[in-house]
Parts: structure tokens; C-alpha cells; sequence
């Protein structure tokens, strides 16, 4: 391969097409095991013309686009790919199809279409089909005139829409984006976010206009007090709630424009008439200003007049900030607070007893309080903040932007990995009035979907850790602290407000393994061995917990019966779990040997646990489960305690024939050997047989990757993927053994763990299997169907797919040991540049002819060592 035409064949080979121009040449495997004619047909997605992965959405492709702006905790709004405002969700709870009427619009004198919203063409989608569009949606802003060409190109935390039409001299970019500075927690999690407007004269004349940003009063609630205060250029909404729920929501807008003029009453009457009003002002060219009144106001404009000579630019910028600070959001029960921490039983009142790290100071409300209340004291601090702080903040995100698009990994991963991001600012994260982080999976319509930042979803994700390495030790704090008994029994959703649990219910044996190997990842990230010390006595409780609860043999494998992901019990034991099971105990020998603990029994179920995964749970291909319900502690698993529901006289006879039900047995489960992916993420170091984990991979892309999904029969949860789309689905059962009733969700398709298969095969060198997973995640995701942005399972934004971060280390083995101060890189793509983010700064690496360098961009990250394919060598440069 001497030649450019030798490497963009050697590249059109391994499917890797349109990534050629940026994908290196390394070490790539190229493993091709046989497909079935189903696998090869291809669907009539494939035939159409494809959008090139991370690049700009237009067309068909921009008509899902909502990207989300806000605050890690803070809550949100979309910025869609028309320009159209969405999904606002401001009063800690979703509310995914809020879409109250914020619009942006420009008005340019002596034209007869001179006036417009400031968006793209209405989707198809939005014309009817909605409820209540067969009664024509009265008073929708889609009836107004827009503009009639957009595109949209995400590079978060930014997006960028470029507006275009034949009636109107200007050339429109929109900039929507709010604070994401990784390390920098505080700052990321601010309520706010910002809308610029920037207008290019494309004409032969001087242009005239007046920019309007416009709302209707959408946070008036029935019998509540509301009004539309006047603020610096801009107004605020305010509703004060009802005497039986006293919520108050401040929703600001404004700008930095001096000579802003502001309309803080629509006309008030019946009808649509507050907007027609409105609308007729805005076509008439002319900036109204209108003092507040009272109540009742319908809604508030603010007007910009400016004037540009041809070629001249002018920028305005939108800035909107929120703020409520009590919410009713509780979950869970209240458990036993004991009297004292016992650090030794691994028992812990508060993180407080800890004294770890800021986040842990306590708090004892009875409600949900968002973090951003213990900052600000009102709307107005919060408005000041972001005025004074604009600029500085918005540099900072750029650096953060600039620095993580400068990667030369293959665009379909670059997308998928930074779409992704946008969970962090969705309403599935939450952070507590203490500073804590507090998850739900996913978002429902109007809730949160599975609360308590549930330990065997987030296992998969991977961004918190490297990005906000505190906030992730938060949830290290809350699952070994208020989650954990004296027993070592963690419940794996937490309360909120964060508290004692009870424990009444199974623990889940993959989140509470998973938590240990996380809890030796945090301890490598953070570099502080005391907080180590402190943790250690309560992760040996987890350990021994999971040992005596689910090993109770010392077999060496997780056999009784365990709750896991799938919410249910898996009987006897299954290479999913085990594979756990060894990557937990190598984590807890590994920090035990460095603070001269004894761990010899610990080394001794890891060799069980490695030889008994590795010859009675593989099949010689990949790894199955051998279940068993006879001769374990467990009581008959018709009368134990499960999400299963009780066994009916149908079901009583199939546990006779076939044993427990929702169990997976001789499948080809795609997460099956789950544990040695996340142990590789935590730089856990692995024992199990590297070539038994790529068998299982291969296998895993062989028999359940499908790219057409039209045969394929769904009962459980089809609109993940079905039709003529393609998806990787959970499990097969290539060789026969599918139960009556496998596990439930066996027939689905989770992205999440697409990206971790998809990861883990890069990981093991097999580059281009793991490419074609990705891209038949990417392809449901394209802008036409579904949200790019959105990637859902059990709820939009969910968290399991943040395991698509994982990417960037499989791809390069860029990885910083704080403990070691070592930079660790094992590419399997020969020369890169990446991404690379610390407890302390963030930056790039990149590796040329075997020759590391790193440039240091926020931060510092104190680099002593660094280590290519575990050789040392020099480092070339470095810059600060």
C-alpha cells in the first residue's frame, strides 16, 4: 500500500467508503465470518441516497432534528432543524411535545415578502397527525411565512442553521448553544442557553430591518398568577403556581442590544387575535414598545431595528435563562439512617461522613431541589451571571469544541459518540440542591422515566467519567453510601431526594458488579489515593456481598439467581454475569494489593471464575447460560419475588418442561460478555481469554446484526427498529434452544448496546465489523424518522447509549492514569488524533509513525509517562 490508490482500495475493502480521507491506516482486523442471505440483502434504506455521516442535515434529513440547549440538571429547550423551539422543558419534568410559541423574526422594509419567521419550512410531519391537528391547530406559528431553504450541522455543545430565500437580501445563520466546558461541573449545568441571529446583506442595497424574538406567555397555568416582568432589553415570564402548588417558574429573554425595544402585553382578546396582533406588528417593520401590565398578558416581543449596507454583518444575541426552584419530583421510601458511619461494616449515614470531594454536602429536603438554586437566589442572579459570563463561557465551549472535532476518527463514530452528548443536557440527567448527580434513564412524555440513576443502565455509559469526573464519584458516593446496607445489599435505584433506601427488593448483581469495577475506574481518573481508602472498606462489603448472595459455593460462577437489565432474574450461571463477576474481583484484587490488603480469596474465585466462563459457559463459539433453578439456595421460582409476575397454571407447566421463564440459555446474547467490555473502559486489566471474547464478538455481528428487519418478528417494542431498517438485535439462537418465553426485550434493538458491541469489536481489533454496527444504528438516526439527537429506548434520551463515548478508547487506547500519571495509548488504527479529558484539563493525542504527542488546550493533565502498546516511549511535543 505505497500508493493513495492502494489505501483508499485497501480502506473501500474494509466498508469503511466515504471515512477514507480520515481514517488511518494501522493495525485493523478484518475477521469476515459467513453471512446469511438475509445479513447481505440489501434494504431499500440503503438504495436511497444516504446523508454522509457528521455532516450538516438538509432535505428529508432535517425534518426530526431538535438539539437539545441547557444545563447538565438544569433542564432544556430544542433548537430544531427548521429554527422552530421545542421541547422546552424548564420546571424539572420533561415535557418532550412542548412546543409554546418562542419564534425568532425578521422584517426587511420595502419588500413584499420582507417579513418571515426566522426558521426553515415546516416539517411534513407537523401538518397533521398531531392531536388535535384535524381541527387545524389554531394559532400554531406554522402558518406564518418561513424561510425556504435551511441546513442544520451539529458540533456540540453548538448548532449551526443556515437560512436561505429568494425574497429576502440576507444570508442567516442561527448559532444555538449553551455552556459545556468538560471538568468544569458548575459552569456546564447553568439554566440557561443562547439563540444568535447573525445577518449578512447579500444585496446590492441597504437593508432595513427589524429583528423580533417573540413569545407567547406559555408558562400560565390554570388558576395561577402569572406575569411578564420587564428585564434589561428583554422581559421575564413568571408563574407563581396555585395555592396547592406554589411552583414558581421565571423564564427570561433578552439581549445586549441598547436599543432593544420591548412589547410586554400582546393585544389581549378572543380568538387567535393576541398573535395575529402580534404577527401584523412584526410585517409592519415597526419596533413597538408596550409597558407591562397587570395580568393577563398574552405574550411579549422584543424588537432589534437595524440597518446593513451591502456586505455588512450584524449579530444579535438571544439569551434566555430560567429558573424554578422547588419542585414535588420525589421517589422512593425513606430506609434506616443509623445513628453513626461505620466505614468498617461499609455502612455510611451521608457521603457527608465521607468528607470526599464539594459535591458532598448533604441535603435533607423533602422534595427535588435543582443544584442551581444553592448558586443563584433568583432569576436576576442568574441573568447576571450569564450576561457577564457570556463571552468567557462561550470561549471555553468553543476550546471544547474545537478540541473534540479535531479528532481524525471515522465520522459515522465522531457522530455517534457527540450526538450522544446531548443526553447530558436533556431532563434524564438531573443534579440535586447538594451538587449530586441524579438520574433517570430516559424521558417519558411528561416524567422521567425509571428513576434513581439505576446502576445496570448507567453502567454502560461512559461520558460522565472522563468529562465531569466528580459528579460521576457522586454516584460512586450514593451506591456505596445510602444504597448499601451493612450487608453489602445495594438497591440499584437511589432515592430522591438522595437518602437511605430500603431494601426489600433483589439487588442487581450486573450494576452492583459494575459499580465496583467503577469504583476502581473513579479511583484511576481522580489520582487521590485517600479517597480510595475511604471507599475500600465499603466496595469489600459489595464484593462480599455478591459473592455470599450470588457464589455462594465459591464456584466461581453468579448462579443464584440475579437481577439484572433486562428486569429479571437470570437462573444459574451465564457469561454475561460471570464475565462481571471476573472483571469485579480483578478490580477489588487490584486496589487491595495497592493498599496492602489480603486478597487471596479473591484471587482464588477469580481463576474459578476465569476457567468456568471460559469451559462450562462457551460453547466453543460464544458464551451461552446454563440454566439451573434445582440444587441453588433460591426457592422455586415460581413463588419468588420478580418483575416477572406470578407463574400461571400455563406458566407452572413450562417451568416444568423448560425451566424459569425470560431466561436466555443457548442464545447468542450481543451482551454477553458485557462485564469484559466495562472492565476494559475502567483499565480494569483483563484475564479472560482475548480470543474466546473475539469469538463471542464475531458471533454476536454474525448472527445478530441484521440489516433488513422486515421478516424479523417483534411482539416486545418494535419502533427501535423494524421494517427495512437494520439493527443489532439482543439475542439469537443460531443453534436452536429459544425458549417459549426468552427474556423479555430479547426481540428488541437498544443503540446503547449496539455502541458497546460495536466498541468492544473495535477494541479487539476488528474495525470494520464494528463500523457496520454503527452505521445501522446511524442510519435510524439520520433526521428523517427519528431525532439524531435522540437516541431512545425505554424513553428519549436515554442513558444507556452514552456507552458510544467508549468509542474513542477503543478506537485508540487513549487513556490518562492519574494514580500512575501515565498516558496510555494502544491504537487500532494506526496514526490519530483524538480527544483526551481529565480530572484536571482536556485536550488531544495524537500518534504519528508510533511517535505520541499531546496538546494540552483547558486545564493541566500531569503527564510523567506515556505508554504505546504498554511500551514507554518519548513523547515527541507537547503544547500548552
Amino acid at each position: 500500500m505505497k500508493t493513495k490508490s492502494d489505501r483508499r482500495d485497501f480502506l473501500k475493502n474494509i466498508g469503511v467508503g466515504g471515512a477514507a480521507a480520515i481514517l488511518p491506516l494501522g493495525k485493523v482486523g478484518i475477521a469476515k465470518p459467513e453471512k446469511t442471505d438475509e445479513k447481505r440483502a440489501a434494504s431499500p434504506v440503503e438504495k436511497q441516497a444516504k446523508r454522509p455521516y457528521n455532516s450538516a442535515y438538509t432535505g428529508q434529513h432535517l425534518s426530526r432534528v431538535a438539539f437539545p440547549i441547557g444545563g447538565l440538571g438544569a433542564g432544556m429547550f430544542c433548537l430544531e432543524g427548521s429554527g422552530a423551539i421545542s421541547h422546552v422543558s424548564v420546571r424539572n419534568t420533561p415535557e418532550i411535545f412542548n412546543e409554546p410559541g418562542l419564534f425568532a423574526a425578521i422584517s426587511v422594509k420595502g419588500l413584499t415578502n420582507g417579513a418571515k419567521l426566522l426558521e426553515g419550512p415546516v416539517p411534513d410531519w407537523k401538518k397533521f397527525g398531531l392531536r388535535d391537528a384535524a381541527n387545524g391547530l389554531g394559532g400554531a406559528t406554522t402558518g406564518l411565512p418561513h424561510f425556504h431553504h435551511a441546513s442544520f450541522k451539529a458540533r456540540f455543545p453548538f448548532g449551526y442553521l443556515d437560512l436561505a430565500d429568494n425574497d429576502l437580501p440576507l444570508k442567516v445563520q442561527i448559532t444555538g448553544w449553551s455552556p459545556f466546558i468538560s471538568t468544569d461541573d458548575d459552569n456546564s449545568s447553568l439554566p440557561v442557553g443562547a439563540i444568535e441571529y447573525k445577518f449578512t446583506n447579500s444585496g446590492k442595497a441597504m437593508a432595513d430591518a427589524v429583528f423580533s424574538f417573540n413569545t407567547k406567555n406559555f408558562l400560565r397555568i390554570d388558576d395561577g398568577k402569572n406575569s411578564i416582568r420587564p428585564i434589561k432589553n428583554g422581559f421575564v415570564l413568571t408563574e407563581m403556581g396555585t395555592k396547592e402548588k406554589p411552583f414558581r417558574t421565571d423564564f427570561a429573554i433578552f439581549t445586549d442590544e441598547g436599543d432593544t425595544l420591548v412589547d410586554h402585553c400582546w393585544f389581549r382578546g378572543g380568538w387567535w387575535d393576541p398573535i395575529t396582533m402580534a404577527w401584523n406588528e412584526i410585517k409592519s417593520g415597526k419596533a413597538k414598545s408596550n409597558p407591562p401590565v397587570d395580568n393577563d398578558a398574552p405574550g411579549a416581543s422584543l424588537y432589534v431595528p437595524f440597518k446593513l449596507l451591502p456586505g455588512q454583518e450584524k449579530t444579535i444575541k438571544i439569551m434566555l435563562a430560567w429558573y424554578t426552584p422547588d419542585s414535588e419530583q420525589t421517589y422512593g421510601q425513606m430506609g434506616t439512617r443509623k445513628e453513626n458511619c461505620d466505614p468498617a461494616t461499609g455502612c455510611c449515614n451521608t457521603p457527608e461522613d465521607l468528607d470526599i470531594d464539594k459535591y458532598d454536602k448533604g441535603f435533607s429536603g423533602k422534595f427535588y431541589k435543582p443544584w442551581y438554586s444553592s448558586r443563584f437566589g433568583n432569576i436576576g442572579e442568574v441573568c447576571s451571571y450569564w450576561v457577564n459570563k457570556y463571552d468567557e463561557l462561550k470561549k471555553k465551549s468553543t476550546l471544547f469544541k474545537d478540541a473534540f472535532f479535531s479528532s481524525t476518527l471515522p465520522p459515522e463514530v465522531m457522530e455517534a459518540i457527540a450526538s450522544n452528548l446531548s443526553i447530558l443536557k436533556s431532563p434524564t440527567v438531573m443534579r440535586q440542591f447538594d451538587g449530586r448527580l441524579w438520574c433517570f434513564e430516559g424521558c417519558g412524555d411528561n416524567w422521567g422515566c425509571c428513576h434513581g440513576s439505576c446502576t445496570h443502565v448507567w453502567n454502560y455509559a461512559q461520558a460522565i467519567s472522563h468529562l465531569f469526573p466528580a459528579l460521576e464519584r457522586s454516584l460512586r458516593h450514593t451506591e456505596f453510601c445510602e444504597n448499601q446496607d451493612t450487608n453489602g445489599h445495594q438497591t440499584f435505584r437511589a432515592n430522591l431526594p438522595i437518602q437511605p433506601t430500603r431494601h426489600d427488593f433483589h439487588a442487581a448483581a450486573d450494576g452492583q458488579l459494575g459499580g465496583i469495577m467503577k469504583a476502581y475506574r473513579e479511583w484511576r481518573i481522580h489520582g487521590d489515593n485517600t479517597w480510595l481508602k475511604k471507599m475500600y472498606p465499603m466496595v469489600k462489603t459489595s464484593m462480599d456481598y455478591c459473592i455470599a448472595t450470588w457464589d455462594p459455593r465459591h464456584r466461581g460462577a453468579i448462579e443464584e439467581p440475579h437481577h439484572n437489565t433486562y428486569d429479571i432474574e437470570f437462573w444459574g450461571g451465564d457469561g454475561m454475569h460471570t464475565s462481571f463477576y471476573c472483571g469485579a474481583l480483578n478490580a477489588i484484587i487490584a486496589m487491595g494489593k495497592f493498599l496492602k490488603q489480603d486478597v487471596s480469596e479473591y484471587e482464588q474465585l477469580s481463576a474459578k471464575a476465569k476457567k468456568v466462563l471460559e469451559t462450562e459457559l462457551y460453547d466453543g463459539e460464544y458464551f451461552i447460560q446454563e440454566i439451573t433453578y434445582k440444587g441453588l439456595n433460591a426457592k422455586d421460582p415460581a413463588t419468588a419475588k420478580s418483575f416477572g409476575g406470578e407463574y400461571s397454571k400455563e406458566a407452572q407447566e413450562l417451568l416444568e418442561k423448560e425451566g424459569p421463564k425470560y431466561q436466555y440459555g443457548k442464545g447468542c446474547l450481543s451482551d454477553g460478555i458485557l462485564g469484559a467490555w466495562i472492565g476494559s473502559m475502567c483499565g480494569v486489566e483483563e484475564s479472560i481469554d482475548p480470543e474466546k471474547i473475539k469469538s463471542h464478538l464475531l458471533a454476536v455481528y454474525k448472527y445478530n446484526l441484521k440489516q433488513n428487519l422486515s421478516e424479523h418478528a417483534n411482539p416486545q417494542r418494535p419502533t427501535y427498529a423494524l421494517g427495512d431498517e437494520g439493527g443489532l438485535l439482543l439475542c439469537t439462537w443460531p443453534k436452536g434452544g429459544k425458549l417459549s418465553l426468552p427474556f423479555v426485550y430479547s426481540d428488541e434493538v437498544w443503540t446503547g448496546i449496539e455502541h458497546q458491541v460495536a466498541s468492544h469489536l473495535m477494541l479487539m481489533g476488528h474495525i470494520k465489523e464494528g463500523l457496520e454496527i454503527v452505521r445501522a444504528s446511524r442510519d435510524r438516526y439520520d433526521g428523517r424518522i427519528r431525532n439524531p439527537f435522540n437516541e431512545y429506548e425505554c424513553g428519549s434520551w436515554y442513558a444507556r447509549a452514552l456507552s458510544s463515548y467508549g468509542y474513542l478508547q477503543a478506537l485508540t487506547g487513549v487513556r490518562y492514569d492519574a494514580v500512575d500519571k501515565t498516558l496510555h495509548i494502544d491504537s487500532k488504527i494506526g496514526d490519530f488524533t483524538s480527544f483526551l479529558s481529565t480530572e484536571t484539563g482536556f485536550g488531544t493525542v495524537s500518534l504519528s509513525q508510533g511517535r505520541p504527542t499531546y496538546k494540552i488546550v483547558y486545564g493541566d493533565i500531569n503527564i510523567q509517562k506515556v505508554l504505546v502498546s504498554g511500551k514507554a516511549v518519548a513523547v515527541n511535543s507537547k503544547s500548552i
